[in-house]
């Protein structure tokens, strides 16, 4: 089963300093036929404006990235990390036991542009963590990075889920291919550009979802980058 959800029909929040598209019901937007996909809670594609951002607030229990499509996101946490996150950066926080955290975008003039992911975990009460790394473009072009896994392969960043997130940057006449394992979901959020998933169209913001599916793949791409979940069923 596949099934695309274009971007139009995501939800959307504007707070004036903060515009935000939901592919899963989130704080006001609420769709009981979008709660999630397997463990894969939240994808909010925010845009934050200048000088603004998130005050401290906190999370317990959660795995939580951030992967920045333009501008720099501002880190703080009561872990004691102060970061800043640029565009080709993964940054993971588990929140487990419980964090408080700020984001901000300090730029005077740049508004910044990320995917906050929320991935539910495998245990719960953990002490909080944090991680962050870089996967440049060469890494991620014209294949699948992994980029978050459970085990830390291919120098990914490690989440206490069992799901795997991986990053690509496709151009006409790239492909990629992905088995699938049995009783796996599999999410491919379309950041931008156009893509095919198992001969289904993309454009930029449009998702599929892939269930009962023994692989995934990826064709007539136009300066696509992807996004590819590999889920708990």
């Amino acid at each position: 089963m596949l099934k695309i959800r274009k971007s139009n029909e995501r939800g959307y929040a504007d707070h004036g300093w903060l515009k935000s598209f939901h592919s899963f019901s989130f704080a006001g937007y609420y769709d009981p036929k979008h709660m999630g996909w397997g463990n894969l809670r939240v994808i909010n594609e925010d845009r934050i404006a200048p000088g603004t951002g998130f005050g401290t607030h906190g999370h317990s229990d959660m795995e939580i990235i951030s992967y920045v499509l333009s501008g720099n996101l501002a880190h703080q946490d009561s872990m004691g990390n102060v970061k800043g996150i640029p565009p080709g950066d993964v940054q993971r926080m588990s929140a487990g036991s419980g964090v408080q955290h700020s984001e901000f975008n300090h730029a005077p003039d740049a508004v910044t542009h990320f995917l906050q992911i929320w991935i539910e975990p495998d245990v719960s009460g953990i002490t909080p963590g944090y991680e962050q790394k870089t996967f440049d473009a060469a890494q991620k072009q014209g294949r699948l990075c992994l980029v978050a896994s459970p085990d830390g392969a291919a120098n990914s960043v490690v989440i206490h889920a069992d799901a795997r997130l991986y990053a690509g940057l496709f151009d006409a006449g790239q492909t990629a291919r992905l088995d699938l394992g049995a009783r796996r979901k599999c999410y491919v959020h379309l950041v931008r550009g156009e893509i095919s998933v198992n001969g289904a169209a993309l454009a930029t913001g449009d998702a599929a979802l892939l269930e009962d599916e023994s692989r995934v793949e990826l064709s007539d791409a136009r300066s696509a980058e992807v996004l590819l979940f590999d889920l708990q069923g």
